[in-house]
């Protein structure tokens, strides 16, 4: 699954300034605000525009996984409408426009759902669409998920040629077993079909990886990392199975789940073999050889601006005195009549200056090598004052480090991230 751009719905909004969601959607006139809406002055000061990634959500799945907290609907007549759904994210992203004129995309990510249901013709046509209407930067990454249970032979070598330069593979786990407890539609020997045909066609593909599962125990999870790494791969995500709420798993929990004390070991396994593996952990979730840590992950880590196209997809945008959050509608039928229609948006508002602290440290402390000073400066627009006092007391803990204007979380910050981003929540 590698990383989509993370929910802020959970975060309060204070801010009286924009109207809320539900007054957005309440309002059939509504329509996007004129650029001048954003330009206007406001309380931040930024200096300069972070990088700026696009995000396509394809929001339609084979069978809706019991864990999956995502946008994702399971596509039960067999027949997606993907000529309709393309033209929406196209009428999505021409009313976006305005909002990043000149601005170069460094990445794209194509995510779900599953978005290798859709068929390599309109895979194709999505990025030539893109690039009728944006300036890519020459080393563009262009990643794609794909799930094995979605595998034909070759369909990985006409989604390379469609304009993909990275695949990622939700693989989560080699033992049929495990998969059949987490609903996967694909089995084992599919999922190394699947990675084959990927290490064959991409330079750089991603191989995603669950733990903590049902009954697991660590030499299954050796098992796993054995079988991961026979593929060699560049760069593997893995992700501690967690119960989300409003999923099938919240409301009938799997059985036999590891102790805390035992999911811990199986992560410092992880990355002790992944290390020897030459894969260096570079995020909470994320190891990669050098040169192919992902570019879009880490722009979301390092605050950078996103516009999210798509049913359910959230962008992070940055202007000279506000940073804006926005939502697009979630269900897919409403999506496609509401962006055709110029009104793709169900959320957009202003992040309270009160706020920024908390979101800049929610991304930047998943990272080992953490951010520099000057940095949450340059992307919040605040001063260094601004997160001063709980700045001290991550030191004063013993949860963070300072070296220079470098900033970085200790192995126990790292072990306890939710404490640690927690001290930076506004009062």
């Amino acid at each position: 699954m590698d990383v989509k751009p993370i929910n802020w719905g959970q975060i309060t909004i204070n801010s009286d300034l924009v109207p809320s969601a539900k007054e957005l959607e309440s309002d059939p006139n509504y329509s996007a605000r004129d650029i001048q809406h954003y330009m206007r002055p406001g309380l931040l000061q930024l200096q300069a525009l972070p990088p700026l990634s696009l995000y396509v959500h394809l929001p339609w799945c084979l069978k809706k996984c019991p864990y999956c907290d995502f946008n994702s609907h399971e596509n039960t007549s067999g027949d997606l409408p993907e000529t309709r759904y393309l033209d929406a994210l196209m009428a999505d992203l021409e009313a976006a426009l305005p909002l990043i004129w000149g601005r170069p995309i460094h990445s794209i990510f194509i995510g779900g759902g599953t978005p290798s249901l859709f068929s390599p013709q309109s895979i194709d046509r999505l990025l030539g669409d893109i690039r009728a209407r944006l300036k890519l930067s020459p080393d563009c990454e262009i990643t794609m998920e794909a799930n094995p249970g979605t595998f034909e032979k070759d369909r990985f070598k006409a989604f390379r040629n469609a304009g993909v330069t990275r695949l990622s593979v939700g693989v989560q786990s080699f033992d049929d077993a495990h998969l059949q407890a987490l609903g996967r539609v694909h089995n084992s020997a599919q999922a190394q079909a699947a990675l084959a045909e990927a290490a064959m066609v991409f330079d750089t593909f991603n191989l995603d990886l669950m733990y903590a599962l049902p009954g697991q125990t660590v030499a299954q999870l050796d098992a796993d990392i054995t079988q991961a790494l026979a593929f060699n791969p560049p760069h593997l995500s893995i992700y501690h199975l967690t119960i989300e709420p409003n999923t099938y798993f919240a409301k009938y929990p799997p059985k036999a789940l590891p102790e805390d004390d035992d999911a811990y070991a199986m992560l410092d396994r992880i990355t002790e073999r992944l290390g020897a593996a030459g894969l260096d952990r570079y995020e909470v979730s994320a190891y990669a050889k050098q040169g192919h840590r992902c570019w879009h992950n880490l722009n979301y880590w390092e605050f950078g601006d996103y516009l999210g196209i798509g049913a359910g997809a959230h962008s992070k945008l940055s202007f000279a005195h506000r940073i804006v959050r926005q939502t697009r509608f979630r269900e897919p039928k409403r999506y496609m009549e509401k962006a055709l229609a110029g009104q793709a948006l169900a959320q957009d508002e202003d992040v309270p200056r009160a706020e920024l602290p908390f979101e800049y440290m929610l991304n930047a402390l998943r990272l080992p090598d953490g951010f520099d000073l000057m940095r949450f400066t340059e992307r919040t627009g605040l001063p260094i004052s601004a997160i001063r006092k709980p700045l001290d007391a991550g030191l004063q803990r013993g949860m963070l480090e300072q070296t220079g204007n470098r900033v970085r979380p200790t192995a126990q910050g790292f072990d306890f991230l939710s404490d640690l981003q927690s001290l930076f929540l506004a009062d």
